[in-house]
């Protein structure tokens, strides 16, 4: 039989799901939980591309418990890993030498943690995951999905990645084609910059007539701290240094568990320096008198970086399109200034679960949940991202020392009296066409890594645990290969060497001159590479089943 007859298999759901996240488990359990309660069994698949449940999954993370109380109100019986509740909540705006604390009263309600819990996201989804399969969700994980199967306009489910393909497209051996998984409806909880979400807008006009998405990346660590350093339950978030006014972003530090300590720095990808390095710029943060004090004899463990969706509520996009819905980061619910998504990812999903489960009810399958785009628009969800709809466009015009002020104001008058001296503002550029010119901006001299309390990105790629298979096709697209040579390296120094906090990208000389190589193998899946490329160059494909980081504890 020749490689192109081989056939797929198909198996057919009246649910499937694509990311076993929060908003994809929530959604799973919901499903399960409307069916025994209307005593109508609705069939649910989870695909899910890790090698295992939470294996992708990286967060900060300080978790509203709220989506948790409304999916599973008798969570902490049944000993799900919340845990940790946050006791001590600061603030911190970061000169090079100094952190000046912030008051709290300052800052509006909605910004207290208090009555939350630091957590590690990827372990929580494990926990959902077990939850889920308790309630006989069938969960896939090693299967991305790699096609969206349309038919007459309407998505009929996805196609799972092959498997046992070499890197110059020949069929090994052990190949296996992937397979068609279809459903009546299909629900996208892929995160933020997901392969198919993108498609799927494109395909739909989902943004039309939004703002544009924009993004930060989130790179962290995980550290065991001695007993002498560990604070239980204390959250730190601060701005400033060692970022520059015209930056956004910012440092976050929560110690959980016994001896944990999750750090991390969020840069939003609208920066403008080509020669700026988020993964380079954490690295520094670590170094501030206020936060080194914390990390001193302790042991960085782990390491990780993800996108992250900062558009919010001008930036949402239509949620709904025949036979399918997106759910969760891969439409864009995260609260800026909070840096809280998980809870709005989880109502999320249970809100299009509801608007899923009606439509099957009544027997209709493939058409658009209505249901779910008018439920969001009268949610908690829309509310909670409405009153800090203006943090991130003021932050971008503003910078940070004019904006946080304003952000501040704006944010007490929208709760305190439901509106808005700005108005709604809105998103300008794309992140992708933001950078100045390499030669009219300033190069970055950035400190050598010392091994202890700093870290090379390959040392770090080591502790994120990534892994994928060798002989397989890179699934990072490059649209015209000329490009990083021919336009990106003489106009902006090619910054995908720098954005890529996994080391994925280099400039290489040889004999031939400059070339540009791409170590797939490194990646650690953040996507910040398709939304920075100022070409729009290079598409984040998913790899073979299994491959990429595999996060325990972050």
């Amino acid at each position: 039989m020749s490689e192109a007859a081989v056939p797929r298999e198909s198996m057919d759901y009246e649910v499937v799901i694509v990311g076993a996240g929060p908003a994809g488990l929530s959604a799973a359990i919901r499903l399960k939980q409307l069916g025994q309660k209307g005593g109508r069994e609705v069939s649910v698949c989870v695909l899910e591309k890790g090698s295992e449940v939470g294996a992708h999954i990286l967060s900060g993370a300080v978790l509203d418990p709220s989506g948790l109380d409304e999916l599973i109100p008798d969570w902490k019986s049944r000993g799900a890993p919340v845990e940790t509740p946050v006791t001590d909540d600061r603030f911190y705006f970061f000169t090079r030498g100094a952190g000046i604390r912030i008051p709290n009263f300052l800052f509006p309600p909605l910004m207290s943690n208090h009555g939350n819990y630091i957590v590690s996201l990827s372990n929580l989804a494990r926990w959902l995951g077990q939850q889920a399969e308790a309630l006989g969700v069938e969960i896939y994980p090693g299967f991305p999905a790699h096609e969206l199967l349309i038919a007459d306009g309407v998505v009929k489910g996805v196609i799972t990645g092959d498997l046992g393909v070499a890197k110059d497209g020949h069929h090994k051996a052990d190949y296996t084609p992937g397979m068609e998984l279809r459903g009546k409806y299909t629900l996208f909880a892929e995160g933020a910059r997901g392969s198919l979400s993108k498609e799927l807008a494109a395909r739909f006009g989902l943004q039309d007539g939004r703002d544009p998405q924009k993004f930060g990346i989130g790179l962290k660590e995980l550290w065991e701290l001695p007993k002498d350093r560990h604070r239980k339950g204390l959250v730190v978030h601060g701005f400033g240094w060692p970022l520059g006014n015209d930056t956004g972003g910012g440092l976050f530090m929560y110690h959980w568990g016994e001896n944990f300590c999750s750090i991390g720095f969020v840069v939003h990808l609208n920066y403008s320096n080509p020669w700026l390095e988020p993964f380079s710029e954490f690295q520094r943060a670590k170094t501030h008198p206020a936060i080194r004090k914390f990390l001193e004899g302790g042991k960085r463990i782990g390491y990780g970086a993800r996108a992250i969706t900062e558009g919010g509520f001008q930036s949402v996009p239509k949620l709904s399109f025949p036979g399918g819905a997106l759910i969760g980061c891969a439409a864009g619910f995260v609260n800026l200034p909070r840096i809280k998504g998980s809870q709005n990812a989880m109502k999320t999903g249970m809100m299009a679960a509801e608007a899923a489960f009606e439509a099957l009810k009544a027997g209709r399958a493939g058409d658009i949940l209505a249901g779910y785009d008018t439920a969001y628009a009268k949610s908690a969800v829309a509310r909670d991202l409405w009153l800090v709809r203006n943090a991130k466009p003021l932050w971008s015009k503003l910078g940070t020392l004019l904006a946080l002020p304003f952000i501040g104001f704006d944010m007490w008058t929208n709760q305190l009296l439901g509106f808005s001296l700005f108005g709604t503002l809105h998103h300008g550029t794309p992140d992708y066409a933001t950078l100045k010119k390499a030669k009219d901006c300033r190069p970055i001299a950035y400190p050598r890594p010392d091994g202890t309390l700093t870290f090379d990105r390959l040392s770090s790629v080591f502790v994120s645990n990534a892994n994928h298979v060798e002989d397989q096709p890179v699934h990072l697209l490059l649209r015209d290969p000329a490009i990083p040579i021919k336009v990106n390296l003489p106009e902006y120094a090619e910054p995908a060497q720098r954005y890529c906090p996994a080391g994925v990208y280099e400039i290489v000389d040889d004999q031939s001159g400059p070339r540009f190589q791409i170590n797939a193998q490194n990646c650690v899946h953040c996507k910040t590479c398709d939304i920075k490329d100022p070409a729009q160059n290079i598409t984040w494909v998913t790899p073979e089943g299994g491959g990429g980081p595999n996060y325990s504890n972050m």
